[in-house]
């Protein structure tokens, strides 16, 4: 993703208990019952906290006073109206809030998260007068204090694994001095659970060979868009297969209450729960679905594009999809992978689609995509723009008045920049000869671009840089930004990788295949490195970057990318040449993970690469 990674500068809204009045039911805090499909020690992921956005009264939350959970003016609420606010009297006190949660046993991964707005009438930059202490069981998770006062929420993620199979108080104390107010202001509170500590024998990832058809209809600004989506899918795995989960990534912009992707009236299956923050929605087949056989299942979908220059957002006049279309979750060895989102980084773990999108819309929007498009004239005033992309992970497109240039590329590779107002002319001719110069680079490198067209969307106004998708990409005006989420093309599209477990698969491989496209040859950046402690590792998860977020680009991008230079200097030019090459030609449409890389890398040289692994902390 992203060169520059972030945080957000505007709060998202992430409603995490169960409400009503949505097109689908939301999972409640207890977890459902595995399926039949499911191995004994397989996790399920759920949702442990109870009333988490306090918007069912009180219960089952135990406070200090009755007036800490409340809805009184002088805060607001992250989401909903009510929120638990906590001190802000201006004198000595303490309040409390907690509540009982059981984490389940057989989840390799337990976070806590939050979101927290503290203000104060402190006026000091150096000292702590009032604290806000999270802690589970006996354990501080974390504290923070009026040096922490912010202008919003912020969201805060704590990992909390080790408390897996037990019962603990989840508390959160706020303690004010004498004087001077602060205010610890807390709401959508949430304790999500996922992944398998004891992996299904049967590794093999499914459901496999995913074919999507989606035919959708924008109003006239192209915000909204309503139609139909089907997915064709085999079984790959000698258990059977009883369920299957769609990924609606970009509910994370939205509440369960108000929801951007809203699926219904399936077909092929039974829609369950919606869960992981109404992200992940479970179908169950009407028959377990036996090794090697098929199966479609079809609904009816919406998609409501909001306000900001987001990877899902509108910018004015100019709306970005992606991670709008609903695609089929991952089950392997470690059972289903239903990640949360991130916004630090990705959780957009699949596998090589087929898609063939159909988009109606006014014929004054363009309407970049993933694939190679085509248009035809539709009703009056619209056009039809047909996507077709094989063997991607994703589809995305983007709708507006853009200004479209063109060009190919020395190899053969058509290009299509499409800029946004404000984008000069110029700066548009330039990123569409970076565009040219980058993906003839890589190619050169890992193996020849397969999608035919490759799309670019400049906006100066993108908050997080840039993000890739096969085929199209969205980017500030910035050579080494375009250069790095084209590289993408290779390490995230063509060689696939679980991006929430293991980011530094698909962004170091490809800040390092920046580097060498732009001539850099990262001599001596390895001397800069300064772990920030001995559990920080380049191979790190988004769990742990989400709650070290200051130091994931350090340490994925920099760190990762300086890693793969001393890799290359250790076993010479030619031989990194080849590995990465060859690495990439057997991972063609499959995915990479850690330990197949450095076995391969091993396989690359006669120098024993164990001390390297273990000095520049890459684990798996």
């Amino acid at each position: 993703m992203r060169t520059t990674p972030h945080r957000s500068i505007a709060a998202r809204a992430l409603a995490v208990a169960a409400l009503a009045a949505v097109s689908l039911p939301v999972a409640p805090a207890a977890a459902a019952p595995p399926t039949a499909s499911s191995a004994a020690a397989a996790c399920t992921p759920t949702q442990v906290v109870a009333n988490g956005g306090f918007e069912s009264g009180t219960s089952p939350w135990t406070q200090s006073s009755t007036s800490v959970i409340t809805s009184r003016s002088g805060q607001s609420a992250h989401g909903g109206t009510s929120f638990a606010w906590l001190d802000g009297t201006g004198g000595t006190h303490t309040d409390t809030l907690s509540q009982s949660v059981t984490i389940p046993s057989g989840c390799s991964t337990a976070t806590l998260s939050f979101w927290l707005h503290i203000d104060t009438a402190e006026t000091t930059s150096s000292i702590a007068y009032d604290k806000l202490t999270a802690k589970i069981g006996g354990t501080t998770l974390a504290t923070y204090s009026n040096l922490d006062k912010n202008t919003g929420y912020v969201k805060k993620s704590l990992d909390v694994s080790a408390f897996a199979g037990q019962t603990v108080s989840l508390a959160f104390t706020g303690t004010e001095d004498s004087s001077l107010q602060s205010s610890f202001v807390l709401d959508d509170i949430a304790l999500d659970t996922s992944g398998d500590s004891a992996p299904p024998a049967d590794s093999t990832r499914t459901p496999a060979a995913p074919s999507y058809t989606v035919n959708l209809t924008s109003n006239t600004s192209g915000t909204v868009w309503t139609g139909h989506e089907s997915a064709t899918f085999t079984n790959a795995s000698s258990t059977a297969l009883s369920e299957v989960y769609l990924r609606l990534w970009d509910n994370y912009h939205g509440t369960c209450s108000s929801m951007p992707i809203t699926v219904s009236n399936v077909t092929g299956g039974t829609a369950g729960s919606l869960s992981v923050a109404c992200t992940a929605l479970q179908i169950s087949l009407p028959t377990p679905l036996a090794q090697g056989q098929s199966a479609t299942i079809g609904f009816d979908l919406g998609i409501t594009v909001p306000s900001g220059a987001d990877r899902f957002g509108h910018d004015g006049a100019f709306s970005f999809i992606g991670n709008a279309l609903p695609v089929l979750a991952v089950k392997d060895g470690s059972g289903w992978h239903l990640d949360p989102y991130t916004n630090n980084g990705e959780s957009f773990y699949s596998l090589a689609a087929d898609f063939k999108v159909t988009l109606d819309h006014p014929s004054s929007l363009l309407v970049p995509a993933s694939g190679t498009s085509t248009d035809t004239p539709g009703s009056s005033g619209r056009t039809v723009t047909t996507a077709t992309a094989s063997k991607v992970r994703d589809f995305a497109w983007a709708a507006g008045p853009f200004t479209k240039i063109s060009g190919t590329s020395t190899a053969g590779t058509a290009i299509n920049v499409y800029s946004v107002s404000g984008i000069s002319s110029s700066d548009a001719q330039s990123m569409l000869s970076t565009a040219k110069t980058a993906v003839d680079a890589h190619a050169s490198r890992f193996g020849a671009y397969p999608y035919g067209e490759l799309d670019a969307v400049i906006d100066n106004n993108y908050w997080f840089g840039g993000m890739e998708y096969p085929g199209f990409v969205l980017d500030l005006v910035s050579t080494t930004a375009l250069t790095h989420e084209i590289g993408h093309q290779w390490w995230y599209g063509i060689v696939g990788d679980d991006e929430y477990n293991s980011p530094w698969l698909d962004e170091s491989f490809t800040d390092y295949s920046t580097d060498l496209a732009l001539g850099k040859t990262g001599t001596n950046c390895w001397n800069s490195v300064s772990w920030a402690s001995s559990a920080e590792k380049i191979t790190n998860s988004m769990a742990y970057w989400d709650a070290h977020s200051s130091r994931y680009s350090t340490v994925v991008y920099g760190y990762g990318k300086c890693a793969l230079h001393d890799l290359r200097r250790l076993i010479g030019d030619t031989a990194m040449t080849k590995l990465l090459k060859d690495y990439a030609t057997s991972h063609w449409y499959g995915v990479s993970t850690t330990a197949e890389f450095k076995a391969a890398a091993q396989a690359a040289t006669t120098t024993d690469l164990a001390s390297f692994w273990s000095t520049h902390r890459i684990d798996g």
